[in-house]
């Protein structure tokens, strides 16, 4: 099965909807709002809409105060935890065009290039967060500690690597590792790096950064869905890109993320931060990762960690942003409440 790059400008192009598919198909490029045959999308890219934020108007002054406090371990937690965050965004900034050259269903590329514009918009948070807490020497270390430092770089590489090999040898069965990698960079390293900083804000520290990470964190939920949609209609369209050999592949590499994922964790946080535990993270990364692969039909990878682990269900109180009419940390409205969250356990809409 060969797949092929969607046609820019296609006057042959197919209109009737029982003809469009993910992959392969004959699209006009038309966007057309009233004729989808994926009608999720519609409620997907009003929410995305919904989600607008800017940045720069979320208040950094008490993060700068802070950040100048942390202790040794916690800053250095805190800047590699944000160097990881900050090279996986521009990563998925770079990427996902790549993808949506295959995607012949207009109405999913519309998804996409929103999504590539929120990962810019992330980026751009994650520059204000710096350019606002640290010297200009100290925000260049952060940026680029993903070169020097070892660990980070193996971290970085999983997921470039399985990109990379797309670019490379554009297959349909490499489109769908590079989806689940992308679905594994959202669910599973995001939300795991996003708790580090929930848990700053259990310890009253940076109240600025945390409230940035939470509008990323509702936009990555989105993202998430949006993958997971894209996998399953691809599984349902091409069954031979889906057999028990392949679905095996694809779970490992959620296994691989997670492993990879938890011993991140014991590098970078280990027994040395206050409200965090190495058994807290191990538990909360496997329950990510079991609920990652059953969204996908996958089944369970770890037995035993179906559920949220009780120590860590304070992390649902900051990611969900809209359950709250005021900041965790201002007497004001919340600003950018405009749209429910599309829910984390991945239901429909």
């Amino acid at each position: 099965m060969e797949l092929n790059k969607k046609a820019l400008f296609n006057e042959h192009g197919d209109i009737e909807l029982s003809k469009r598919k993910m992959i392969n198909g004959n699209t006009t490029n038309l966007n057309d709002f009233n004729n989808i045959k994926y009608t999720w999308t519609s409620n997907w890219y009003r929410n995305a809409m919904n989600n607008f934020w800017i940045p720069e108007e979320i208040n950094l002054s008490q993060d700068l105060k802070d950040y100048k406090n942390l202790e040794a371990k916690e800053k250095r937690a805190f800047d590699k935890i944000l160097s990881f965050l900050i090279f996986l965004d521009s990563l998925q900034t770079a990427n996902l065009p790549n993808v949506s050259e295959y995607i012949t269903a207009n109405e999913i590329n519309l998804c996409l290039t929103i999504q590539a514009f929120q990962e810019a918009v992330h980026s751009q948070s994650y520059g204000y967060m710096l350019d606002s807490i640290c010297s200009p020497e100290e925000r260049t270390e952060i940026l680029y500690q993903w070169r020097d430092d070892k660990r980070l770089l193996k971290r970085n590489k999983f997921i470039g690597d399985l990109y990379n090999e797309f670019r490379e040898n554009k297959t349909p069965y490499n489109l769908v590792k590079t989806m689940v990698a992308n679905y594994i960079l959202e669910g599973v390293y995001f939300y795991s790096g996003f708790m580090f900083f929930y848990n700053l804000a259990r310890n009253g520290k940076m109240p600025g950064c945390v409230q940035e990470i939470r509008y990323i964190n509702r936009d990555e939920n989105t993202h998430l869905w949006l993958f997971k949609k894209m996998i399953l209609e691809l599984e349902n369209e091409e069954k031979e890109l889906f057999t028990k050999e392949k679905i095996d592949i694809y779970k490992n590499m959620i296994k691989t993320g997670v492993e990879q994922e938890i011993e991140w964790g014991k590098y970078v946080i280990g027994e040395d931060i206050e409200g965090l535990t190495l058994q807290m993270i191990e538990e909360y990364i496997k329950y990510l990762g079991n609920l990652r692969s059953q969204a996908l039909n996958f089944g369970i990878i770890y037995e035993g960690f179906e559920q949220e682990p009780e120590s860590m269900k304070w992390v649902n109180e900051y990611q969900d942003i809209n359950s709250i009419k005021t900041d965790f940390f201002e007497a004001k409205p919340s600003a950018y409440s405009k749209s429910s969250v599309i829910d984390d356990d991945l239901d429909d809409l």
